[in-house]
C-alpha cells in the first residue's frame, strides 16, 4: 500500500511512526502533532499489512477518535461503510471497554442490554440508599459519598476492602454505601462510568481465555494523552499488552491536569521504568503558537520539580507580547476582555469563533456573561448543562433505557410518573418495599400490581398502563429503527403536545430541545442504517459536552482551562489570575504544581495572541474580597509581558461607548441561543421600568443599548411578559419587559 503520506511528517514524527516493534513513548509538547503521529501510525501499520482489527487505539474523547478514522480513511484512501461503523477499534477508553463487556460482560453476570449510569443515575441511587439506612444528607452529603466510592473504584478497591479498612464513621458509611451501591447495580444490570474501566480488569483478571483471545487480538495497542490515564487504565493496557508488548503511548506531562478525577502523572513518568526496553521520541516542534507565546510557556514549566525533559521551539515569528490587563474589578474585567475582543476582530479582520476566554472557575463566568450581554456580542460556553443530561432529554432516554433493559429501576424511577400519572412517592415506596422482598425489579412488580392492596385502584390501573406500554415498546424495538421507535413513543406519551400546550417559554425551549433529539437520532440512524436501540443509548452515554460543541459557529467561547485542553484559537484570553483563584490552590506541592500544567496548557492554546487579565477585587462567595496578582505572572520572563495599567476604571457609560458592535460584526447577532435569554442586572432590577404605552407586533421601540428595533413577538403577562425585538442586522433578542427600559418611538 502507498506511503506517500508519510511526507507530511517531520523527522521526529516520522521516526516515532515508523519504529513497529516494542515498547514506544512520544513525548509530544503542545501543537507538536501527538494526535497527527498517533493516526499516521495507525495509517502505517495498515500500509504495512496489520489488520485493523489487530490494533487497538485509545483516545479520551467521540470527537478525537471520530477525526482520527476520518483521517486514517483520507490517507489510505478508504471509504467508511456506514453500516460497519464499528470497524477497527479507535474509540475512547470506555466506549471501547464498554464494547468489550457487551461482548464477554455475561461471564460476569450482566446481559449484553446493560444500562450506563450517569453522574446523576449514580447520586440518585446512592441517596436512595442513604435514605434506606434512615442517615442524614446534611452529615452525610450524597454527592461526597458518590465521589468516594467512585475514588475506591479507580484505586481498584473492592467493597469487602473498604469495609476492613475503614476507621471514621464517614469511611464506614461509605464503604457500606458502596456495597449496596454494587448490589443496586447488579440487580439493575447497570454499570457506572467507572465500572467500564473497572469490570473489564475482573473480567480479564478472572477469565484467563479471554484475556488470552484480546491479548492475541490486540498485537498493537497505541495511546493517546497517556499523561491523563487513572489507575484502572494503566492495568488494563498493562494487561492487554503483555504478551505483544507493542505499547505505543503518546502524552505530554507539562500537560497533566485531571488528578482531580483520578489521573496519575506517575504513570507517564514512570514508563521508561515499567519498560526498560522502551523508545523514546520527543515531539518539541510546534507548529501552533509564536515564539513569545512558547517562551512565555517554557518559563513557567520550568519551575515544576516532576517532569520529564523537553523544550518546545517554533519556526514561527516571534509575534505580539503577553497583554497584562490589570483590572480594578471582575466586572471591570469583563469589560476590557470584551473592548479587546471588539479591538482585536476590527484591527485583525478576525470571526468571533477565533476567540476564547479561558476561566478557572465556572462561577467567574457571571461577570464575563454580563459584559458579552450588554456589548451584544455573542457567546457559547462550553461545559454548561451538556445536552444529553437537560431534564426533558433524561426523561426520553430514561424510556428509551427501561425498554432496552427492564432491569433499570432508576430510568424506572424516572419515568413512572413522567407524563403525570397521579404515582406518588407514597405509591413508589408500597413498590420498593414489595420488590426488595421478591428481590426483583419495579417493572416486574407491575405484572403483580394486584397483590399490593395497600395502593389504590387507580394508581393500580396508571401503573398497569405504564408497564403495557413498556413491554409494548420492548416488542416493538425489534421491528422498528430506533428514530421509528423514539418518535413513536414521543407521540404516544405525547410530550411535545403537553409542552406546546403549556405554552411557556421554558416549555416551548424543552420543546425544541425534543426534537433536537429527535433529529439527532435521525441522524444517528442515517449514519448507522442497522444501528440498533442498544448501539444508540451506548453511543449518547458517552457523549461528553465538548463532543457536541459546533465550532462552526460564530460567536466567542467561553470555558474552563480543563475543557479547552485540546483546543486552540488564534487570539486566548486567561482571566482571574489571582492568588487563591489561579492558582486555586498553593498547600501542597503536588496541587500548586498542577496548577502551573493548567496555565501551561493555557497559554498554548494560543496561536497568534494571548491576553492575562486579574482584578484587584472581586465577589467571591458573596462578599468583596481583594486579590493578589498570580505568582505565575512574576513567573514568565518580564521582556515577554506589556502591562497595560488600569487608568479609569469601566463606568456603564463609557462601556456602552467603547464597546458599540462595530457592523462587521453585527451578521453573526442572530445566531445567540442561549444568550438571548438576557440575563437582568441588579441595575435593571432596580429601574424596573415599563414601556410608556402597551407593546404590539410590529412597534418600533428603542433600547439603551442595542438601538431601534421592531417588536416580532410577545408572549407571558404582567411581570413575566417578555418580548423578542429584531434589531438592526438581523440582531434578535429576548428581553424581560419590566427589566428592558424600553422606549416606544412608534
Amino acid at each position: 500500500m502507498n506511503t506517500d503520506f508519510l511526507r507530511d511528517l517531520n523527522p521526529a514524527q516520522l521516526e516515532a511512526v515508523r519504529t513497529v516493534e516494542g515498547p514506544e513513548l512520544v513525548l509530544a509538547g503542545a501543537g507538536s502533532g501527538k494526535t497527527k503521529v498517533l493516526t499516521y501510525r495507525v495509517a502505517y501499520l495498515v500500509s504495512i499489512g496489520v489488520p485493523f482489527s489487530n490494533i487497538l487505539c485509545l483516545t479520551f474523547t467521540n470527537k478525537a477518535a471520530s477525526e482520527m478514522r476520518t483521517r486514517i480513511n483520507k490517507m489510505l484512501g478508504i471509504e467508511e461503510d456506514p453500516q460497519k461503523k464499528s470497524y477497527g477499534w479507535i474509540g475512547t477508553f470506555h466506549s471501547l471497554f464498554g464494547r468489550i463487556l457487551r461482548m464477554d460482560g455475561g461471564k460476569l453476570g450482566y446481559t449484553s442490554n446493560f444500562t450506563i449510569y450517569d453522574e446523576e443515575d449514580s447520586l440518585k441511587a446512592v441517596k436512595l440508599i442513604l435514605r434506606e439506612q434512615n442517615l442524614s444528607e446534611e452529615v452525610f452529603p450524597p454527592a461526597g459519598i458518590r465521589w468516594q466510592i467512585s475514588k475506591l473504584k479507580n484505586t481498584l478497591v473492592l467493597p469487602s476492602q473498604a469495609e476492613q479498612s475503614a476507621k471514621s464513621r464517614l469511611e464506614q458509611v461509605t464503604a457500606q454505601a458502596y456495597a449496596k451501591y454494587e448490589e443496586r447495580l447488579k440487580m439493575s444490570n447497570a454499570m457506572d462510568f467507572d465500572d467500564l474501566l473497572i469490570k473489564p480488569i475482573m473480567l480479564l483478571n478472572r477469565d484467563h481465555s479471554v484475556l488470552e483471545k484480546y491479548q492475541n487480538k490486540f498485537r498493537f495497542i497505541l495511546v493517546d494523552e497517556y499523561q491523563d490515564t487513572n489507575r484502572a487504565q494503566y492495568m488494563l493496557l498493562k494487561l492487554l499488552a503483555e504478551r505483544h508488548k507493542n505499547l505505543c503511548v503518546v502524552g505530554d506531562d507539562a500537560q497533566s491536569i485531571y488528578s482531580w478525577r483520578g489521573a496519575e502523572l506517575q504513570n507517564i513518568l514512570d514508563f521508561q521504568s515499567d519498560y526498560p526496553n522502551c523508545k523514546v521520541y520527543r515531539l518539541e516542534q510546534n507548529y501552533r503558537s509564536t515564539g513569545k507565546i512558547l517562551q512565555a510557556a517554557n518559563s513557567v514549566i520550568v519551575h515544576n520539580k516532576r517532569k520529564l525533559d523537553k523544550e518546545l521551539w517554533t519556526e514561527n515569528h516571534e509575534g505580539d507580547m503577553l497583554t497584562v490587563l490589570e483590572c480594578e474589578s471582575d466586572r471591570d474585567e469583563g469589560y476590557k476582555i470584551v473592548q479587546r475582543i471588539r479591538d482585536e476582530s476590527i484591527k485583525d479582520k478576525l470571526q468571533l469563533k477565533d476567540f476564547v476566554v479561558l476561566f478557572r472557575t465556572n462561577y467567574q463566568s457571571r461577570a464575563l456573561e454580563e459584559a458579552f450581554n450588554r456589548s451584544g456580542i455573542p457567546y457559547i460556553i462550553v461545559g454548561g448543562v451538556a445536552f444529553y443530561k437537560r431534564r426533558e432529554i433524561k426523561d426520553i432516554l430514561g424510556y428509551l433505557k427501561l425498554i432496552l433493559n427492564p432491569s433499570d429501576d432508576e430510568s424506572f424511577l424516572r419515568v413512572v410518573n413522567f407524563p403525570a400519572r397521579g404515582i406518588g412517592e407514597v405509591t413508589i415506596d408500597y413498590l420498593r418495599s414489595y420488590a426488595s422482598k421478591m428481590q426483583v425489579p419495579l417493572l416486574k412488580v407491575l405484572d403483580q400490581i394486584e397483590g399490593i392492596v395497600e395502593i389504590q385502584p387507580r394508581q393500580r390501573n396508571q401503573l398497569k398502563q405504564f408497564g403495557n406500554l413498556i413491554e409494548k415498546y420492548g416488542r416493538l424495538q425489534k421491528d422498528l429503527s430506533v428514530s421509528e421507535l423514539t418518535r413513536s413513543l414521543t407521540d404516544e406519551i405525547q410530550v411535545l403536545r403537553n409542552l406546546k400546550e403549556e405554552g411557556t417559554q421554558e416549555a416551548l425551549g424543552r420543546m425544541e430541545n425534543i426534537q433536537e433529539f429527535l433529529a439527532g437520532i435521525a441522524e444517528f440512524q442515517n449514519e448507522n442504517p442497522e444501528g440498533t436501540l442498544q448501539d444508540f443509548l451506548a453511543e449518547v452515554s458517552l457523549v461528553a459536552d465538548v463532543d457536541r460543541w459546533d465550532t462552526r459557529r460564530n460567536s466567542v467561547t467561553l470555558m474552563t482551562v480543563h475543557a479547552a485542553k485540546g483546543l486552540e484559537f488564534p487570539v486566548v484570553f486567561v482571566s482571574g489570575l489571582e492568588e487563591g483563584l489561579f492558582p486555586l490552590s498553593t498547600k501542597e506541592q503536588d496541587e500548586l504544581e498542577e496548577e502551573r500544567r493548567l496555565f501551561y496548557v493555557a497559554i498554548t492554546r494560543a496561536k497568534r495572541k494571548v491576553y492575562l487579565s486579574y482584578a484587584k477585587q472581586r465577589y467571591r462567595f458573596g462578599k468583596l474580597s481583594f486579590q493578589v496578582s498570580s505568582r505565575f505572572l512574576s513567573e514568565i520572563e518580564s521582556g515577554l509581558l506589556d502591562l497595560e495599567h488600569p487608568g479609569r476604571p469601566f463606568s456603564q457609560r463609557t462601556f456602552r461607548e467603547r464597546t458599540s458592535t462595530p457592523e462587521s460584526l453585527l451578521p453573526s447577532l442572530e445566531i445567540a441561543g442561549q444568550i438571548d435569554q438576557e440575563k437582568p442586572t441588579q441595575e435593571q432590577k432596580e429601574k424596573q421600568v415599563l414601556p410608556a404605552g402597551r407593546l404590539k407586533i410590529g412597534s418600533i421601540v428603542e433600547h439603551e443599548f442595542f438601538g431601534e428595533g421592531r417588536v416580532i413577538e410577545l408572549s407571558g403577562r404582567g411581570e413575566n411578559e417578555r418580548v423578542i425585538i429584531l434589531f438592526r442586522a438581523n440582531q434578535k433578542k429576548q428581553l424581560m419587559v419590566r427589566y428592558a427600559n424600553l422606549r416606544i418611538v412608534k
